[in-house]
């Protein structure tokens, strides 16, 4: 609950006791081997050998997404497999020290952090996937990016921007929904809005309204970490610029909270009304965010006391807090770019008859389009016979299929 009660455990939420249960992989293999009491020694010795593997296996997927002198991120952790985040630990997660150490402290934490930035890849993908950049997620990288998003997450442009959005919001979202669902002891419902209302309108508050605030609260705690060994004016200004957006992505998911009721009365006479605030579907979100990301604003790469636009003509109006903002223009993502890890847009499928991004015109950036026949096989038209089987007849079907060449 955040009444002063809760209030006190957000306050101490770095400084609790709690730590990660047991080491990686090592309650699993004591238990193999205890509970084998009557095995031969060979067989003793394969099963040691087994663990050994898995854990060679482990650290190779480790190592291979995470090469030496990588920066670690935490948006991996929308993409590892279910249970390697928890088997890993938080020791050898790609998490910054501050993050580890709120990671150990508090390990229950770790599935709506791993859900909120499944959250915001999904969500990137979702609003991009007919566009020329389409948010692609890589396992691999050039040198010195990071091995998610790549060259994008440090480019300094538009979708920078909007990559820090939305996974801000993605992880206010997760941690909100699971302080409402009870998964979490620092938070509940938002216990502010209880006991209000309006009895000459005939509504009162109730139910569980989602306490945003708190997932706010959260999302700032775990993200917003300056970086003190940040060197020359570039570093700086982008980091800034990525801190804004990180806030941007927060201020949408509160943007768009709404309030629903549920009536009572005689014969649903609706006499009075019970209301809650609750979030908007994280689809909801995504799409302000990419209207953001389309009238996003270009600042100054040189900051004195504060950011700027870029327009001379332009900088006395003030830049909100809402704004996505961005430094550098986005490079040319028609054609390949090995060194920045742009695969181009040949070989994407596009719609021949649209107008909009999907459109082979802009999708194929003019090169063209090939047209390829596909034949589908399906069964159809199924009918249960008595008794006891399925008919069905097969259909074909012959669909064209356009790539940008």
């Amino acid at each position: 609950m955040l009444s002063a009660g809760g209030k006190k455990a957000r306050d101490n939420l770095v400084l609790g006791t709690d730590l990660w249960p047991g080491g990686l992989l090592g309650g699993e293999s004591r238990r193999g081997v205890t509970g084998a009491g009557g095995l031969h020694a060979g067989a003793m010795d394969r099963a040691a050998l087994l663990g050994l593997s898995r854990l060679c296996a482990l650290w190779a997927a480790l190592l291979a997404l995470f090469p030496c002198g990588a920066q670690g991120n935490w948006m991996w952790l929308g993409i590892a497999s279910f249970g390697v985040p928890e088997k890993l630990g938080c020791a050898n997660l790609p998490l910054n020290s501050r993050q580890k150490e709120l990671c150990k402290r508090k390990p229950y934490l770790l599935p709506s952090i791993r859900e909120g930035a499944r959250l915001g890849i999904q969500e990137c993908r979702n609003q991009f996937r007919h566009e020329r950049w389409n948010c692609r997620v890589a396992a691999t990288a050039p040198p010195g990016t990071s091995p998610i998003f790549g060259y994008e997450l440090t480019s300094g442009t538009k979708e920078t921007a909007f990559i820090y959005a939305v996974m801000a919001a993605g992880l206010v979202h997760s941690v909100t929904r699971s302080c409402s669902a009870g998964n979490m002891t620092e938070c509940s419902c938002d216990t502010t809005l209880q006991n209000g209302g309006s009895a000459s309108e005939g509504w009162h508050w109730g139910g569980c309204s989602d306490d945003v605030q708190y997932g706010m609260w959260f999302s700032r705690k775990f993200l917003d970490v300056p970086n003190k060994n940040t060197t020359g004016k570039e570093s700086k200004i982008l980091l800034a610029m990525n801190l804004h957006n990180n806030e941007a992505g927060r201020q949408a998911v509160a943007k768009l909270m709404s309030v629903d009721c549920r009536c009572h009365g005689v014969s649903g006479s609706c006499a009075v009304k019970t209301c809650w605030k609750t979030m908007s579907s994280f689809e909801k979100i995504g799409h302000l965010l990419k209207d953001k990301y389309e009238n996003s604003v270009q600042i100054s790469d040189k900051i004195k006391r504060k950011m700027r636009r870029r327009e001379k003509d332009q900088r006395k109006i003030p830049i909100h807090k809402e704004e996505l903002l961005y430094i550098n223009k986005s490079p040319n993502y028609c054609v390949e770019d090995e060194r920045l890890g742009i695969p181009g847009t040949q070989g994407r499928e596009c719609n021949r008859t649209s107008e909009g991004a999907d459109g082979c015109n802009l999708l194929c950036c003019g090169r063209g389009y090939n047209t390829h026949v596909v034949r589908h096989v399906e069964r159809c038209e199924c009918k249960f016979i008595w008794c006891c089987y399925v008919r069905c007849r097969r259909c074909e079907s012959m669909t064209d299929v356009h790539t940008c060449k």
